[in-house]
């Protein structure tokens, strides 16, 4: 079978059987293709010639191009996706990729926000007195003090405020709801905001609003986030998202419970929030090597 030939179908299959999105199509054939031209500079013509060797020196090509351990698997990912389609409908035989070895990913260590940098966010004079100053100093604050989501903060309606019982129902990843905690003074802020809004705006449903009453965009969240972290913090990385890193991380570095973070941030799994133990411990490391005396002395 010719390459173009094996690839035509699988793109048939994404396409047009399972209906994936645009995207992921295109991901796939953007990786097949580099796949392809490789093969056809090194005069390999059909599926009978590739073997995995080939495969590997296409993997070893892109690394030495300084491509990223996760980019290269990412690539790897498309052609294995390929292959495991031919063998399932019996238009090849092999499998190639029992010997390919993925290069290995470096642990990914979450950016945060260090506490000293979001004690800012209660000081006077950071945010403006007017809505939308207001509305962007609660967003921040809420984001901080609940780890929710850049998509959670756009979905959030007036009615998930429960200022009696001190709460917040968020609707998380696959419509699952949770239930977070939150403080009496936030409360209070947001009972403020509320009534500020409504007499703003006109909205009587969302929470955070832009000044025609229309909720905000995730767009719009990035934005506002940049606008003022960038000013107060000195992180690597700065996006709604790292709040939430932040969140976790500075609970877990005060004592709080792995599994309580867990079902504050509704992971389904423990091991995506475990990552935030090893930010605390590699965190109080540096503390130590800065500050101690002898930290310092072995450095």
């Amino acid at each position: 079978m010719g390459i173009e030939e094996a690839i035509d179908l699988f793109y048939n299959y994404i396409a047009n059987e399972r209906r994936l999105s645009e995207r992921t199509v295109r991901s796939y054939m953007t990786n097949l293709d580099d796949l392809s031209k490789y093969m056809e500079k090194a005069q390999i013509g059909s599926m009978e010639e590739l073997t995995s060797r080939d495969i590997r020196e296409w993997e070893l090509q892109h690394m030495g191009a300084g491509e990223s351990p996760r980019t290269v698997r990412w690539r790897l990912s498309a052609v294995s996706s390929w292959l495991r389609f031919l063998q399932r409908h019996g238009y090849y035989d092999t499998d190639l990729m029992a010997k390919v070895v993925a290069p290995k990913q470096p642990r990914w260590m979450p950016v945060f926000f260090r506490e000293s940098e979001t004690e800012h966010l209660y000081e006077e004079g950071v945010f403006g007195d007017d809505f939308i100053g207001r509305r962007d100093r609660l967003m921040l604050r809420l984001m901080y003090e609940t780890g929710i989501r850049r998509s959670e903060v756009v979905g959030l309606k007036e009615g998930a405020v429960d200022i009696t019982a001190l709460t917040l129902k968020v609707r998380g990843k696959r419509n699952k709801e949770r239930m977070i905690p939150i403080e009496s003074e936030l409360a209070h802020n947001i009972s403020e905001y509320i009534a500020l809004k409504q007499q703003e705006t006109g909205d009587r449903e969302w929470l955070f609003v832009n000044g025609s009453g229309k909720p905000l965009r995730p767009e719009s969240v990035n934005y506002i986030v940049k606008k003022y972290m960038t000013k107060l913090s000195r992180a690597d990385r700065i996006s709604p998202h790292v709040f939430r890193h932040s969140f976790a991380t500075h609970i877990l570095s005060e004592g709080g419970d792995l599994m309580a973070v867990k079902e504050l941030l509704g992971h389904e799994n423990l091991a995506t929030t475990e990552v935030y133990t090893h930010v605390t411990r590699d965190h109080l490391k540096d503390v130590y090597r800065q500050a101690h005396p002898r930290g310092k002395a072995k450095k």
